[in-house]
């Protein structure tokens, strides 16, 4: 089946891109086909004030349930004769959460015979990663990698095709990103990107080219349809400027969300067959599939006598990541109730975008409503567009057993929104799937010990237990330049090996001196207030386990508040955390079998975009799921939450203050964190039962000004006392909520830079400092009339050859841009980077 017979059920009269069309200028064009699949909607949104609406995905337009199945499971069809019926049985399916799950579903019908998986932003206890990746456009949490079976996603020389499946191949950035990290880990030779719509640049097609150079594999592409999107100039202010005045014109009434009595909510009981998974989250087989086409007859005879009097038109709606077992009730619904009755499908989002009642115009209503699954990255509004006034007669709004919740049925809730829009509502609720857990290993008998000073760090002992391994005595430091290539060609983790450590020059160690002296007052006024937080919240005697090394300093200086404000002697331990590797649970197992989990409070120095809030916060869930210590069953007890001193980014709910100032412990390495060296995580270092590593630079104790910064921040203690008392009463009663602006404002900026990595942005004073010192920068963003706290940044730049653009509209103090495209030709013969490359 190609979907392509229902073409004419796509077209209107008045193409529904006109609206935004006519004025922004903004044009489609391609072949005589782009049209009918995409209109055109906006959206508040920093770099892209337009969108492009699929008019048969099934997500934001209701649609014929088997047009929305027909041009997926065509283009299954066309990448099964592109490899073979032999390799296509062979292949593997990877769709994107959470826009292109059902999509991929239909595409792997297509190819008749290959297991499926989808991404998703839900981790689910008991199942361990098998990978991810973050979506450079999106704040929304990381796509996590679940499967069920560990081997579906394995490489190797005899590896099966790779079959990714995205709604819109716009950048190719999301596919690319994905791709590089499942090629580092399970390397193949051959993939294969399917989109309904292929809408790049010739420099983004140019791109995809010498990707698949690089890796040395085969990529091809297969679309529905093709073209490009011209944007005249200033059409993203402009269409800044038209989103608000609407906006505005509209905050005065609800959003198609009117209330009223409504209908009661009948619940269907769809019988779903037993051992059949609710999507492709964890892995969907042939054998799931064919259980569940068995099925969908009699689960669409369900629905359909579950229906009252005469109905013409009916609605399935699915739920988020929700999307194939919805879409493919729909299509048995079509057959079951036959002609008469016009069935559409379509699903709720957590995309946000503007409705206006227009025939021109994608998205005519819109109903928001809570988000009712508990969702990993919190609460917040979720959307239904396009039901209001659309005359159905009666909606089944589909969700799984997870999102079964309270706030569904709330008064506010998505069931009482569709009500007031319709003559029936029934709710039709699919199992949610759940691997069976991995047997847990057997832990050793013994577990290593924390070090301490003076054997290990400077601090005194009493100060911080370091939960790592003494790896002082190997060899681990590497040119800059040198760790820099390896990191962005995939040849090397950056915790596998350690910077040289930045010796300062007299001039930068007086410019530390005097950073010091300036904000000393302004740290203890932020070490109070997070300290006096904490113990309000998670008090009375809290585990300070900080992040080394970065939050070490600050674990040390909050467990000195306490001491000297209330006389408490916090155990305070570091432990190692490294972005695409996790947390330490070795660590996190010597921490649940000497503490209770629910007394430990994670600690570090600042946020900047929230790489490591999001790090730790899935880190903690696979090992709670994992059940701890002994495999022990049901949860530990850990909260994922971290305490910071600083939070600029806006992502965490626990912090000193928002500001981005000058921390000085951000201006030097290990001389102002104990002589401790960042840690390292190595395979032929690190074994199962070991700590992280990380190194004692005992030769370095001339320059240690560890003990000094804490004496000069304590010192002032006393004299902000009083304001961290008004300003911690103030912090409780207020809505900390995490904002994620950081996110967004690094979201756009490497897109308006060309950088398309957003690991490559480093925000705020700390995270531009750790650019200057350990990465190979490429230019620094600097805040107009920051002031003092930008001297070292500048200082540093001037040393390093690299130049400092002022810029007026930025969320932080500064930010520091590491190389994009970095061999070691991109430094001159001085090392210093070069500003042209």
């Amino acid at each position: 089946m190609s979907g392509r017979a229902g073409r004419e059920e796509t077209v209107d009269v008045v193409w529904s891109g006109d609206w935004v069309a006519e004025r922004l200028g903004v044009a489609l064009e391609g072949d005589g086909e782009l049209r009918e699949l995409l209109g055109l909607a906006l959206r508040r949104n920093p770099k892209r004030a337009h969108l492009l609406v699929s008019n048969v995905l099934g997500k934001h337009v209701p649609q014929k349930p088997s047009v929305v199945y027909g041009v997926g499971y065509g283009l299954g069809e066309r990448v099964r004769a592109l490899l073979g019926a032999d390799d296509a049985r062979r292949a593997v399916v990877l769709g994107y959460a959470e826009t292109a799950t059902g999509l991929g579903h239909a595409v792997a019908d297509g190819l008749r015979d290959a297991p499926y998986l989808h991404s998703t932003r839900r981790p689910v206890a008991g199942v361990a990663q098998a990978g991810g990746f973050e979506e450079a456009h999106s704040h929304a949490t990381s796509h996590l990698l679940l499967p069920e079976d560990p081997e579906l996603l394995a490489g190797g020389a005899e590896a099966s095709t790779l079959v990714l499946v995205d709604d819109e191949f716009s950048t190719g950035n999301t596919v690319l990103n994905t791709i590089r990290a499942l090629h580092e880990s399970h390397p193949r030779e051959r993939y294969v990107i399917v989109a309904l719509v292929d809408m790049r640049s010739p420099a983004d097609r140019d791109r995809l080219t010498a990707f698949a150079a690089e890796i040395g594999a085969r990529v091809d592409l297969v679309t529905r349809s093709s073209g490009t999107v011209a944007l005249p100039e200033g059409v993203l202010e402009r269409g800044q400027a038209l989103v608000a005045a609407q906006e505005a014109e509209q905050a005065g009434r609800a959003d198609a969300a009117v209330e009223g009595a409504g209908t009661p909510v009948t619940r269907v009981g769809l019988d779903w067959p037993a051992d059949v998974p609710d999507g492709g989250r964890h892995g969907f087989t042939p054998a799931h599939r064919a259980a569940l086409e068995a099925a969908l007859p009699g689960m669409a005879e369900r629905i359909a006598g579950a229906l009252e009097g005469q109905v013409r038109r009916v609605l399935v709606l699915g739920f988020e990541e929700l999307m194939y077992a919805p879409l493919r009730l729909g299509t048995a619904l079509e057959e079951a109730l036959g002609t008469g009755t016009e069935i559409c499908y379509s699903t709720t989002t957590r995309s946000p975008v503007l409705a206006v009642d227009d025939p021109g115009y994608a998205i005519r209503t819109r109903l928001v409503f809570p988000a009712h699954d508990d969702p990993a990255d919190g609460p917040g509004d979720r959307y239904a567009y396009n039901v209001a006034g659309a005359g159905f007669d009666a909606v089944v709004a589909v969700v799984d057993s997870l999102a079964d919740t309270p706030e569904l049925h709330a008064p506010d809730g998505l069931l009482a929104r569709l009500a007031a829009h319709t003559g029936q509502v029934l709710l039709a609720v699919v199992p949610s799937y759940t691997p069976a857990p991995v047997p847990h290993r057997q832990e050793p008998a013994v577990l290593p010990e924390p070090l301490r000073g003076p054997d290990f760090s400077s601090y005194a002992p009493e100060d911080v237990g370091w939960l790592l391994q003494d790896l002082s005595d190997t060899e681990l430091e590497a040119p800059t330049e040198e760790r820099e290539e390896a990191i962005q060609s995939g040849g090397a983790h950056y915790a596998e090996s350690l910077p040289v450590e930045y010796q300062p020059s007299a001039e930068y160690q007086a410019l530390f001196t005097a950073a010091l002296d300036a904000s000393a007052a302004r740290i203890a006024r932020a070490v109070g207030t997070v300290t006096e937080t904490v113990l309000a919240e998670r008090g009375p005697r809290p585990v300070l386990v900080s992040l080394a090394r970065a939050g070490t300093p600050v674990g040390v200086l909050m467990r000195h508040w306490a001491r000297h404000r209330h006389g408490l002697d916090l155990p305070h331990y570091a432990i190692s955390i490294v972005r695409g590797r996790g947390i330490d649970a070795t660590a996190l197992r010597w921490l649940a079998a000497h503490h209770d989990p629910a007394d430990v409070v994670f600690v570090d120095g600042w946020t900047g975009k929230g790489a490591i809030t999001r790090e730790l916060a899935a880190a903690i869930e696979e090992f709670e799921a994992a059940g701890g210590p002994g495999g022990a069953a049901g949860p530990i007890g850990f909260n994922p939450e971290i305490a910071v001193l600083a939070d600029p980014g806006g992502c965490v709910r626990t912090y000193g203050t928002r500001e981005d100032f000058l921390i000085p412990s951000a201006c030097l390495n290990s001389t102002v964190s104990g002589l401790i060296s960042r840690t390292v995580l190595r395979a032929d270092l690190v074994g199962p039962d070991d700590f992280h590593g990380g190194k004692f630079y005992r030769e370095l104790a001339d320059s240690d000004v560890s003990g000094d910064f804490l004496a000069a921040v304590s010192a002032r203690f006393d004299e902000v006392a009083d304001q961290v008392e008004a300003e911690t009463k103030e912090l409780l009663a207020a809505d900390r909520a995490p904002t994620w602006e950081g996110w967004a404002a690094v979201e756009r900026i490497s897109e308006e830079y060309g950088i398309h990595d957003v690991n490559l942005v480093k925000p705020g004073v700390g995270e531009t400092t750790r650019v200057l010192l350990r990465r190979v920068p490429w230019k620094i963003l600097a805040k107009r009339g920051a002031g003092a706290d930008l001297t070292h940044i500048r200082l540093l730049a001037e040393q390093r050859g690299v130049p400092v653009e002022e810029v007026g509209d930025l969320p932080y103090s500064c930010v520091g841009l590491i190389h994009p495209r970095f061999t070691r030709g991109a430094t001159g013969a001085d090392g210093k980077a070069v500003q042209g490359a």
